[in-house]
């Protein structure tokens, strides 16, 4: 079984986030999915419009998706050591480089493929978009 992770925070889910899931799962057969937590968005002082317990519940049910969790706040690379993925696949807009998460992940003694997934239609699929749009309507 080759295990593939990807990362986010999935609020508003649309398009985008589904082709994320479809192509990460592209890299191996068995997806598992880690929901940032509300503490890591507040510390990033991002606003959310679900809870994380919201958010888990929605990416649970997508069949593509075979496990989904609730990341760590405090170290988000512990979840990465206890479920040891085989390829890590990175959305478009996650800010830390191909090569930083590598070498963090060596200190560690992993060394997960790493792969950066290509937006899908970023000027509608995009969260922050999809959100301002609903805030806007009447």
């Amino acid at each position: 079984m080759k295990k593939v992770m990807c990362f986010g925070t999935f609020d508003v889910l649309h398009l985008g986030h589904l082709n994320y899931f479809k192509e990460a799962k592209k890299h191996g057969n068995y997806l598992i999915v880690v929901i940032a937590r509300d503490k890591t968005k507040e510390l990033q002082k991002k606003q959310t419009v679900f809870s994380e317990t919201e958010r888990l519940e929605l990416i649970q049910s997508l069949r593509i998706v075979d496990q989904a969790l609730l990341g760590y706040p405090d170290n988000h690379f512990k979840i990465i050591k206890e479920y040891e993925p085989d390829v890590i696949c990175l959305g478009y807009d996650h800010k830390i480089s191909e090569q930083e998460l590598k070498q963090n992940l060596l200190k560690i003694g992993l060394s997960p493929e790493i792969k950066r997934i290509p937006s899908y239609n970023p000027h509608q699929q995009k969260s922050s978009l999809i959100k301002e749009l609903i805030l806007k309507r009447p």
